[in-house]
């Protein structure tokens, strides 16, 4: 069976985000066919610790039927409407007012999307039309980050900071510039630069500053407890609206519903999907704040020229609003602070005990350890050893899923369990993180 559907995939199956040559070569990596709790069990029947969440969504873990029941009941009573033209669903609606009841306070209309590149993209035409109808539209562009993980749509590619990501197409899309990330700088360089690219650029032509609280694709970079108010301070006195991205970092994944309550800041508009439903269905979607809303609400006449088909699709909602009540009844946000410590404390004791280990870093369940020649000194190691892709080899062996961020010559391990691990899996993951470092040692 594995070898027929290997030959199917072959001939078929064009993956994202994978090596098409490697593929047509080797073939699927791995086959999966069932799930359970913080595992996935391959058609070779290799059981797998998911330390990655899948692609850091699947929040409350695996295998619950309470999600699938939520899903199966709405398709028996209403599987799918349409909203454009004001039509309503009650799922879709619920949960707009659920997220909205859980956001910072400022934050209390949905728009919907099918996940998190058309969030962001729905994000930056919003920002722009918003700007448009109060007379500015020169006010069109968007600031991001260097290193800043944002989608691969049209303006979510563009607004991603990694160039790997334009290589293949471009950046398709004029009007956007990149400052620093926090990776490596103090919150006053990583500000000043926004700073100088603003002044440069010229604020009245700046629509928004998009930003992950955390960076997650970027290599799970932590910025210190003082940046994202500076950040805040920087849009309100450029007047540029600021759009927190926690489509990685939303519903729990950091020890609190939302990563921006770490940092005590208010954003203007906040995007979400992944951890919306655990990754049971395709969901998305923008906060927008109460300024933005009725600006809007007051000058956007005629119909709002944007939407998905799936936007506020009922089934989707009714799974969102399951999951989030897992979430809350389960206490899984307490639980990710509490296994955050764990982890965070696994990774130290990785960094005492082996030779190449540099930075650890961890926020509630999200988390990396740096692979570097030199720890003293951050030395790294030179780009075509590809260290921290043979220790994802290693771990692959081991039965661990993890992934590895190897932009701009770093090799960066990142963790993303289901907020539902305890602490015996933590221990069982970090000791097989050891010894797959330690064999990877032997050949550098």
């Amino acid at each position: 069976m594995t070898k027929e559907l290997i030959s199917l995939d072959k001939k078929h199956f064009i993956h994202p985000t994978s090596s098409i040559q490697q593929q047509q070569v080797e073939g699927a990596k791995v086959i999966f066919v069932e799930w359970e709790g913080i595992y996935l069990t391959d058609t070779e029947g290799k059981q797998y610790i998911d330390a990655l969440s899948s692609l850091w969504n699947v929040n409350i873990c695996y295998g619950r039927e309470e999600l699938a029941n939520a899903a199966a009941n709405q398709m028996k009573k209403l599987a799918f409407t349409s909203s454009f033209s004001t039509f309503s669903n009650k799922p879709a609606i619920l949960l707009a007012e659920k997220i909205a009841s859980i956001a910072p306070e400022n934050l209390n209309a949905v728009f919907f999307t099918s996940g998190g590149s058309e969030a962001n993209d729905s994000a930056i035409k919003i920002i722009r039309h918003y700007w448009r109808v109060q007379g500015k539209p020169e006010k069109n562009k968007i600031l991001s980050r260097y290193r800043g993980y944002h989608g691969v749509a049209s303006a979510s590619t563009s607004a991603t900071g990694i160039p790997e990501f334009w290589e293949m197409a471009g950046r398709t899309k004029e009007g956007y510039v990149h400052c620093d990330s926090p990776y490596g700088k103090s919150t006053d360089e990583t500000i000043k630069s926004m700073v100088n690219t603003i002044e440069e650029v010229g604020a009245e032509n700046i629509a928004a500053f998009i930003a992950e609280p955390i960076l997650g694709a970027g290599g799970v970079i932590i910025p210190e407890l003082d940046y994202l108010k500076k950040v805040r301070e920087v849009c309100n006195k450029y007047n540029i609206t600021f759009i927190a991205d926690e489509i990685i970092c939303g519903f729990g994944r950091t020890g609190k519903m939302f990563a921006v309550e770490h940092y005590d800041v208010l954003p203007d508009m906040l995007t979400f999907a992944k951890g919306v439903t655990s990754g049971y269905i395709q969901l998305g979607g923008v906060l927008i704040s109460d300024n933005i809303y009725n600006v809007l609400k007051e000058k956007s006449v005629g119909t709002l020229m944007h939407g998905f088909t799936y936007s506020g699709h009922p089934t989707a909602a009714a799974v969102g609003l399951k999951n989030i009540e897992i979430i809350e009844d389960e206490q899984l946000i307490e639980n990710s602070r509490k296994m955050g410590d764990e982890l965070l404390k696994g990774l130290r004791e990785l960094k005492a005990s082996l030779n190449y280990v540099g930075n650890v870093r961890g926020m509630g369940l999200i988390g990396a350890l740096e692979l570097v020649k030199n720890p003293k000194t951050n030395e790294r190691f030179a780009p075509d050893l590809k260290v921290a892709s043979r220790v994802i080899e290693s771990l692959h062996k081991r039965g661990v899923i993890c992934r590895a961020v190897t932009y701009e010559n770093t090799d960066i391990i990142c963790f993303s369990p289901p907020l539902i691990i305890n602490k015996e899996q933590i221990s069982t993951l970090i000791e097989r993180v050891y010894y797959a470092i330690k064999e990877v040692e032997k050949s550098l």
